[in-house]
C-alpha cells in the first residue's frame, strides 16, 4: 500500500466518514500529541505555575472545545467546513484561540486569560440550546453523580493516597468522561470512537469504561504525589490529564443531551 493509500485509509477516510479511531491514526495521534505537550511545557514551565487555579482558569477553554464539537455532530456545518470541527483540526483550533489568549495574558494580567473562553464558549452554549431540543436531561446529573461519589470515596483516602485538590479534579475531570461513556453505551445506543478502550468494552461491557479510569488514573496520580521533586511538571502532567478527561467527557454529556 502506498503512502497516499495509506494516507486516505487511515486519516481521510476516518474523518470523511466519520469511521472513529482505528490503531494508525490514533499511534500518529498520540505521538503527535506528546510531542505538542512537551513542547508546550519546556515553552511555558518558566513563564507561570501550572496548578488547579491554572487548571480552572483553562477550563472555558476546554468547554469551548466540547461545545463547538457539537455543532458539526449536530450537522449544522457541512463538508469540507465541517472537517476543521472534527479531529484533529478542532484540536488546532481551540489551542490557537488558547494559547492566544494565554500569550497576551502573560503579558498583561493573568485573571483576563479565561474571559475569551467565557465569552466564546457561551455563545456556543446559547446557539446550541436555541437550535437543539434537549432529549436526555438525566445525562449530566448522572454523570455528575457518578463521579463526585468515585471523588468522594478517594477524598476519604486521600492522606493516604498523599492526594491534593488539584488530583481530585482531575479524577473527576476523568471520571466524568468514563460515567458519560458509559451512560451513552449502556443506555442511548452510542459507540466508542477510541480503540483501546473499545476493546475492553467487547470483553466486558460498557461499565469497563467507569473501572477503567479508576484503575490508570489512581495510581498515575499517586505517583505524581508521591514525587517530591520537579513540582511544575506534576501539575503540567496532571493539567493535561484534567484537559483529557474534560474535553471528551463534556462533548459526551452535550451530545446525548442533545441527542445528536
Amino acid at each position: 500500500m502506498s503512502i497516499p493509500e495509506v494516507i486516505k485509509k487511515y486519516f481521510i477516510d476516518s474523518i470523511v466518514y466519520k469511521q472513529g479511531y482505528n490503531p494508525v491514526n490514533t499511534l500518529t495521534y498520540a505521538i503527535i500529541l506528546i510531542i505538542s505537550v512537551y513542547l508546550i511545557y519546556k515553552y511555558l514551565t518558566k513563564r507561570l505555575k501550572f496548578d488547579l487555579k491554572f487548571a480552572l482558569q483553562t477550563f472555558p477553554y476546554v468547554l469551548l472545545g466540547s461545545s463547538t464539537r457539537i455543532i458539526e455532530d449536530a450537522g449544522f456545518v457541512s463538508p469540507p467546513y465541517s472537517y476543521l470541527l472534527m479531529t484533529p483540526f478542532i484540536y488546532i483550533l481551540i489551542f490557537i484561540i488558547t494559547f492566544s489568549s494565554l500569550l497576551l495574558s502573560l503579558r498583561s494580567d493573568m485573571r483576563k486569560y479565561p474571559i475569551p473562553g467565557l465569552i466564546l464558549s457561551f455563545i456556543v452554549l446559547v446557539f446550541l440550546t436555541t437550535h437543539l431540543q434537549i432529549k436526555n436531561w438525566w445525562v449530566f446529573p448522572a454523570g455528575i453523580s457518578i463521579a463526585s461519589a468515585i471523588t468522594f470515596l478517594y477524598s476519604k483516602a486521600s492522606k493516604k493516597l498523599r492526594a491534593d485538590d488539584f488530583s481530585k479534579a482531575v479524577l473527576f475531570a476523568q471520571l466524568i468522561d468514563g460515567s458519560t461513556s458509559f451512560l451513552g453505551i449502556q443506555f442511548l445506543g452510542y459507540w466508542e470512537l477510541h480503540v483501546v478502550p473499545r476493546f475492553f468494552i467487547s470483553i466486558a461491557g460498557a461499565w469497563v469504561m467507569v473501572v477503567l479510569k479508576i484503575l490508570v488514573i489512581i495510581p498515575i496520580l499517586y505517583i505524581l504525589d508521591s514525587e517530591g521533586e520537579d513540582e511544575n511538571l506534576r501539575g503540567f502532567i496532571k493539567l493535561v490529564l484534567f484537559i483529557l478527561g474534560f474535553a471528551p467527557g463534556i462533548r459526551n454529556g452535550l451530545r446525548m443531551t442533545f441527542g445528536v
